[in-house]
């Protein structure tokens, strides 16, 4: 067993290495996957266990202001964030129909330190997203703390390090920018729930919420598969993964679909 673990963590310092990219090494969190990891589960050990044993005798806390505050703090930064992707030279270098192309320019450094900058920041929000479950946990809402909601919080953390750490380009920040253009609508959303009941009627758009980030990851799944599809830098078991679990998410978010609102119209 012994030789087994020092075979991974051998494994993965050479990965590590063979990877290393200095300027990404030297921003916070990102040198190794320790406290990334650390935070990951604590989170995982909060929202399953400690956080519902805790409430449990407990009244909710109801949190508005600061649900306020939190929501219109992430619409804010993921606006801000979305709009990264319009500077100059961005929106065609991750949109290029060529990747890592002999006949392909180099990529401005610029621009390539603007899209790997916008990563660690997608990165770090994927890190304060995960306050989402806490929140629930916290106001008693153990009933949304689904499995589905805890994998994609989970996974969407643990991708986007990786792909900082290993893979800073533009071959993934379509999907992060995509995702967060998506954010902007989600958190509007969540928002406007957290001002009171009074403005519940403005919420009717709920369930297309949902099929909106079902289009979403049918356009990561197609964005994938043509990176599958031409001589990109990812590699390709790690490319299989993420259309793997693409696929997961679209399954799961179809299924969250079909049992709240197709079922209901029933």
């Amino acid at each position: 067993m012994s030789n087994i673990i020092r075979l991974v963590v051998n494994n993965y310092n050479e990965i590590l290495e063979a990877n290393k990219e200095i300027m990404v090494d030297s921003w916070p969190m990102m040198s190794s996957p320790g406290p990334m990891l650390c935070i990951v589960g604590t989170y995982l050990a909060f929202v399953l266990k400690v956080g519902p044993k805790m409430m449990e005798k407990r009244p909710a806390f109801q949190l508005k202001n600061v649900l306020i505050l939190y929501n219109a703090i992430q619409v804010l930064f993921s606006i801000w964030l979305t709009h990264k992707a319009f500077e100059p030279g961005v929106a065609s270098l991750m949109l290029s129909p060529k990747c890592n192309n002999a006949n392909r320019p180099p990529t401005d450094l610029g621009i390539q330190t603007t899209v790997t900058k916008a990563a660690w920041w997608y990165f770090i929000a994927k890190i304060v997203e995960l306050l989402d479950t806490v929140f629930f946990v916290l106001r008693k809402k153990q009933n949304q703390v689904t499995f589905l909601h805890v994998y994609h919080h989970t996974l969407t953390a643990i991708f986007s390090w990786c792909y900082l750490k290993f893979l800073p380009g533009e071959q993934g920040a379509l999907i992060g920018f995509l995702n967060t253009f998506v954010h902007i609508v989600m958190y509007s959303y969540y928002l406007i729930a957290a001002l009171g009941p009074q403005y519940k009627k403005y919420l009717w758009w709920k369930k297309y919420m949902t099929w909106i980030q079902l289009v979403q990851f049918f356009l990561m799944l197609g964005y994938q598969l043509m990176i599958l599809a031409m001589d990109c830098k990812v590699p390709r078991a790690l490319t299989y993964f993420f259309i793997a679990n693409t696929i997961i998410f679209i399954y799961l978010f179809g299924n969250f679909y079909r049992k709240s609102y197709t079922k209901k119209q029933v």
